[in-house]
């Protein structure tokens, strides 16, 4: 862990112009009407900034007007704080970090598709920070990105995000705040369906993270730093660029002498990512918060049918993942469900969720993550008998069997969108390189002011042209969107695209607001990867 004051960074001075755009008062501050904001002591009050000009506010009149569109079902109240401290990872690891209350993964949020979810998040750490659910199509001011839809939420400070929860999946939480996803700041968020389709004896919930914070001195925001030095010629990839980092939140670099070793990776290559498989090699890969020397274990009986569901909260890994002795049945991608599909394992992209079936056998049986193209693996087990635990090397058939991309997926009917031609095209290049860090989308770097503009009621296509050498997951905000490329593409809210490919995704502008789009690599978004899409009025 890091106690250093940070300095403001360019996407925080970028946003101090934006802020919050509301028509009175910040989000942060709503009162009577607005009804979540700011609690506590600490609470500051802050100035009113106008929305920028033709576009939807995130607590404009169209955002509350969809919000009351959705109902508000029970009230589940929640406080959640963030702080500093010792985290154990097993094996007598033991690392000072960030985390939600003192766990990793952060204690799991369980809520019914249409609850209210009222959330009390207390800062209790040196810096700014916040909170973004992905994968939620929820109210665009409690989306939790600082200097779009909220301000930082101050150490010492309060906040409380409430909304409707709409539908039902596995989605989690995580900062939008700088480099702090690459500390221990997530958890899990499952959303129940009232009619659940599947029938199931046991649920297992499963977060896979790559892990470096508090190791041998290092720091994620150390690493931005070092990375954002560029390797030369050793590039990653080409096309233009804005050059230089932009940062996001609060991040900044470490002081001198804390940097830790070296963090960045060469040489990592996998075939499924298209080449190249990441900037930063990790001492530590994780399943719910545990090295492979000391995994978790989950316990069920002998032909009991679990749900895992897997979050990859990652910064920089795709995880393969298998379980050994067991064929997966994939059921859903991002929270919403597809045609089911067998597969031996699943290549998991950072932000990416899979929710599979299995029936299990009898005996110990490991799961396995394969930082993929990293040569190292994560482990947790399953256990339904008596059995040794598996070794940490444990690495079981069925990683190299069949691997199961979100490409050959189909959406349940139930969920698909309905045939409709595009009425918008929006068309987004990938740009950058490792030579001098500087990814961005067409070659310019976040600013907040939204570049992308979409009416409410359009059916919108987004075409990505990733002109890099580097594979990117892309996350969009607030919305769900269907894979475009081959027909009844699954509904998802991250894809990955590889290099030198296109993506097509369409969805329905039906949540107003200014929403973020970006690459979930979270050294890539810092270094300028993000963009806004914005609602007209």
């Amino acid at each position: 862990m890091s106690s250093f004051r940070t300095s403001p960074s360019r996407r925080a001075v970028l946003g101090a112009g934006l802020a919050v755009a509301g028509s009175a008062a910040l989000s942060a501050c709503a009162g009577p009407g607005g009804g979540p904001g700011r609690s506590g002591h600490n609470a500051p009050s802050a100035p009113g900034a106008p929305a920028p000009e033709g576009f939807v506010a995130p607590d404009g009149p169209e955002v509350l007007a969809a919000e009351k569109a959705r109902g508000s079902g029970p009230v589940r109240t929640v406080r959640l704080t963030a702080t500093a401290g010792s985290l154990d990872l097993g094996a007598g690891r033991t690392v000072r970090t960030w985390s939600y209350g003192g766990e990793l993964p952060g204690k799991e949020v369980r809520v019914t598709a249409g609850d209210t979810l009222d959330l009390t998040l207390a800062n209790h750490l040196p810096q700014g920070t916040s909170l973004h659910w992905h994968g939620l199509a929820l109210r665009n001011d409690m989306d939790g990105v600082p200097g779009l839809t909220q301000q930082d939420v101050g150490p010492g400070q309060d906040f409380t995000y409430r909304f409707t929860v709409p539908h039902p999946g596995t989605y989690w939480f995580h900062p939008h705040s700088g480099t702090q996803l690459d500390r221990g700041l997530y958890a899990p968020l499952v959303v129940e369906d009232p009619k659940e389709p599947l029938a199931y004896d046991r649920e297992w919930v499963v977060l896979l993270d790559d892990w470096l914070d508090g190791v041998d001195g290092s720091t994620p925001d150390a690493v931005l730093a070092e990375l954002s030095g560029g390797m030369g010629g050793m590039d990653h990839g080409g096309g233009a660029g804005g050059g230089g980092h932009e940062g996001h939140g609060a991040a900044a670099p470490g002081p001198a002498g804390s940097r830790g070793p070296s963090r960045m990776m060469t040489g990592a290559s996998s075939d499924l990512l298209g080449g190249d498989a990441g900037d930063v090699a990790y001492p530590h890969y994780l399943v719910n918060g545990r090295t492979a020397e000391a995994p978790s274990e989950f316990r069920a009986r002998p032909g009991d049918r679990v749900r895992l569901r897997i979050v990859n909260a990652g910064g920089d890994t795709a995880f393969r993942v298998a379980l050994g002795g067991h064929r997966m049945t994939v059921t859903h991608t991002d929270g919403f469900p597809v045609r089911h599909t067998g597969t031996d394992a699943l290549l998991v992209g950072m932000g990416e969720r899979y929710d599979v079936l299995v029936t299990a056998g009898d005996g110990v049986f490991p799961l396995v993550a394969e930082a993929e193209g990293k040569q190292a693996t994560a482990l947790a087990v399953l256990r339904t008998g008596a059995g040794a635990t598996p070794e940490a090397s444990a690495r079981p058939k069925e990683l190299t069997g069949a691997v199961l991309t979100a490409g050959r997926l189909k959406a349940d009917p139930s969920v698909a969108l309905a045939p409709r031609e595009p009425d918008r095209t929006v068309r987004i290049r990938l740009t950058g390189g490792m030579a001098r860090y500087d990814w961005a989308f067409d070659g310019r770097p976040y600013t907040p002011d939204p570049r992308h503009a979409v009416k409410a009621g359009e059916r919108i296509r987004l075409v990505f042209a990733n002109s890099t050498q580097m594979w990117h997951p892309l996350h969009l905000h607030g919305h769900t969107f269907q894979l475009a490329d081959a027909a009844g593409g699954p509904r998802k809210d991250t894809a990955v695209i590889l290099p030198g490919r296109n993506l097509s995704v369409d969805f329905d502008a039906d949540n107003p607001g200014l929403w973020m789009l970006h690459c979930h690599n979270v050294y890539h978004a810092e270094a300028g990867m993000m963009t806004v899409l914005g609602y007209r009025r």
